[in-house]
């Protein structure tokens, strides 16, 4: 009976007649349904927030990497519905889950919101349906936390229903590799469900990499990410030991990553930001502890990289105390982008709300400028900013302020007038490349 089922599947995903769901249309699942579009299935998207839904019944976008083009073109070819009902769960033939996977406030996996969904699923689960995890997660969650959920509803994994995991692979901002770009890794739980995976993304995405199984996929995912965490971590580091050695760790990976070989250039900053690098290297050192094994590299790269924000605030003071004769306590800062990267409108995990924090916490006046987030929106961590909206960056508010604290290196500012504040402090090393070098703007 699982062959038929499974022949069944494999026919619809092969003719297109899949209906697929994507549930959260967010960073990544609204991408992904455009996506699953183009490759040519019809998509039901699913979100608990209703004004996303209303937007998208308008063509309203509010992700930047879905234009309202694209959105407006699916939805006008019937190829796409939003909905808050996840009882139309039943109607998908595969489901594709791309919710939150943050940390708890003790640094530990939060899986709340793919169990929730997870169970969402199963009270409509029917057989013939594929559930395919996006979300970044520790190596054996596919296989032990939604497999025993979905489990609860009669049907069992590889022979009423089919269980997969393909992480996503979303870089906001980066215009060079949309979704489609991205080569794909898939694995299944058994092999006929890898293969059911493979042949549902492959009319939508460059490539397809099949994996063995759920865990190492998710071990992929978590990989790609600690590599960017510890080396990330590992340039912040320097970039503290060259500067008390009167050494510009800007101009030495510049040089450094002339080398055409075994040398690849990562960047400081003031913290880590985003749905990915601050939080996921800690769903594998919690993971690791069941096993007995530290994981001492990758935990202190997460401590380096936690105390950036502090290391800046306290070269902003040090840089008041010198250059203007003036505690931080009685001055006014102007924090220069508040999205945790250029040129998005992405606040998640971002340093710049920990550099506010910090800032008043030792009684700094604290305004700030992004293009791209007109207002804070309410955050996990920092309920009491939200609201607070973007000044607008001119001469006069310039003049008012002690200090500019450049944390994002937006391309749409004004960078020759924010060059004629009183004190810079360049996180990004923007002000040197738009060819501005000074006393009063200082590297941190």
């Amino acid at each position: 009976m699982s062959d038929v089922i499974a022949a069944d599947l494999m026919t619809r995903i092969t003719a297109k007649q899949a209906k697929a769901g994507v549930i959260g249309l967010g960073y990544v699942g609204l991408p992904l349904a455009m996506t699953l579009v183009a490759g040519g299935y019809p998509v039901l998207g699913f979100d608990i927030d209703p004004p996303k839904i209303q937007a998208l019944h308008r063509g309203d976008s509010y992700i930047e990497a879905v234009t309202p083009d694209t959105l407006s073109a699916a939805l006008k070819a019937q190829k796409f519905e939003a909905t808050c009902d996840l009882t139309r769960l039943s109607e998908c033939d595969v489901i594709a889950i791309c919710v939150p996977t943050p940390l708890t406030a003790h640094r530990e996996p939060d899986l709340r919101f793919v169990e929730a969904t997870t169970r969402d699923i199963a009270r409509s689960l029917r057989p013939g349906q594929l559930i395919v995890l996006e979300s970044t997660t520790w190596p054996g969650t596919t296989d032990t936390v939604l497999r025993p959920i979905l489990e609860e509803s009669g049907l069992k994994s590889g022979r009423d229903f089919f269980l997969g995991f393909s992480p996503e692979r979303e870089d906001p901002g980066n215009r060079a590799y949309a979704t489609a770009a991205i080569p794909k890794v898939v694995s299944g739980d058994g092999a006929v469900a890898q293969a059911l995976v493979a042949a549902f993304y492959a009319p939508a995405v460059a490539r397809v990499v099949p994996v063995s199984t759920n865990a190492t996929a998710e071990a992929v995912k978590i990989t790609e990410n600690i590599f960017r965490a510890v080396n990330i971590a590992l340039v912040n580091e320097l970039k503290v030991v060259y500067d008390a050695m009167g050494i510009d760790i800007w101009e030495v990976i510049e040089a450094a990553k002339t080398k055409p070989f075994g040398y690849m250039p990562f960047y400081p900053g003031p913290g880590l930001g985003g749905h990915c690098i601050p939080i996921d290297p800690f769903y594998l050192t919690w993971k690791s502890r069941e096993y007995e094994l530290p994981t001492r590299f990758i935990e202190l790269a997460g401590e380096i990289n936690a105390a950036m924000p502090r290391h800046v605030v306290g070269r902003l003071a040090e840089a008041l105390d010198r250059q203007l004769g003036k505690a931080l306590s009685r001055s006014r800062v102007l924090i220069l982008g508040m999205a945790y990267k250029k040129n998005v409108p992405d606040l998640r995990e971002s340093p710049s709300l920990k550099l506010m924090e910090l800032l008043e916490e030792r009684g700094a006046k604290v305004i700030y400028h992004d293009p791209h987030i007109p207002e804070i929106p309410a955050t996990r961590e920092y309920g009491a900013f939200k609201g607070r909206a973007s000044a607008a960056l001119t001469a006069e508010l310039l003049a008012g302020v002690d200090v500019v604290l450049i944390a994002t290196d937006h391309d749409g500012v004004d960078y020759p007038l924010v060059a004629g504040a009183a004190l810079i402090i360049d996180t990004r090393n923007v002000m040197a490349r738009a060819g501005f070098s000074a006393p009063h703007i200082v590297k941190a």
